[in-house]
């Protein structure tokens, strides 16, 4: 998994990455040594860095400056790579995403296709554990009347290449949201539609199948985490969750 979060970053980060993605645009191959002297700092400084963004060493970064694929495993079969997954699992990214839902009074989980029908059950589970203002939404029309301020919109998507996020990132950072995406496959154009984006697995699906022929199985495995986590903390503080309320329709909160 990966978790790459640019509003960790001090000032002095963003100018080192500024400084590193505008380099990459002139050096083929941009050693970790002239990283150091272009951005006036130590190695060590620029491998920390780089830690901090969210990947695993400064190769990884590399990668993903220069638009490459980053190293994933090979395919195997649907179960093997289930299996894969659960033992490479971060449960950091649960408390994470646990941390910002708490952070925001309203949660829009938005998917499209088979990712909608999957934050359609997301949205009843959390319904029930949680009493924030949580909907699930599944096209473009009624994402625009479900942003406000202090909302945080978190977008499942697969492998991101079935339709553009930049449009609906540009409205809800107009209207004061924070964006998360979260993913399963890599796909380095996600960057620019989020503030943040989880990474989920480094175990892909065959590359034979359609955005929308590939399981959500990763999805599902990650939202029982959070809903588990959810669920300990009711019982801790002995309150009894209830069944989820009726979803509020787009057009009644024009």
């Amino acid at each position: 998994m990966i978790n790459i979060d640019f509003s960790k970053l001090n000032q002095l980060e963003h100018k080192i990455y500024n400084q590193l993605l505008e380099s990459s645009k002139l050096h083929d191959d941009l050693k970790i040594t002239q990283a150091a002297e272009l951005c006036d700092c130590s190695v060590s400084k620029i491998s920390k860095f780089v830690k901090k963004l969210g990947f695993t060493n400064y190769k990884q970064f590399v990668d993903f400056l220069y638009g490459n694929e980053i190293a994933l495993k090979k395919e195997s079969s649907e179960l093997e790579r289930i299996k894969h997954f659960i033992d490479d699992f971060d449960h950091s990214l649960v408390d994470e995403f646990l941390d910002l839902m708490n952070n925001h009074e309203r949660i829009i989980l938005f998917g499209y296709g088979p990712s909608f029908m999957f934050v359609q059950y997301f949205e009843y589970r959390l319904r029930i554990f949680s009493n924030k203002f949580i909907l699930a939404v599944g096209d473009d029309i009624s994402i625009e009347n479900m942003l406000a301020e202090n909302t945080l919109l978190v977008i499942f998507t697969t492998t991101g290449t079935f339709r553009s996020f930049e449009n609906i990132y540009n409205s809800a950072k107009n209207k004061g949201c924070e964006v998360l995406i979260v993913t399963e496959e890599y796909n380095k154009n996600l960057f620019a539609s989020c503030d943040r984006i989880f990474w989920l697995c480094k175990f892909p699906q065959s590359s034979e199948l359609k955005p929308y022929e590939k399981s959500r199985t990763v999805f599902f495995i990650f939202s029982e985490e959070i809903i588990q986590k959810l669920m300990a903390a009711s019982k801790k503080n002995h309150l009894s969750p209830s069944p989820p309320s009726q979803p509020v329709k787009p057009d009644l909160l024009e």
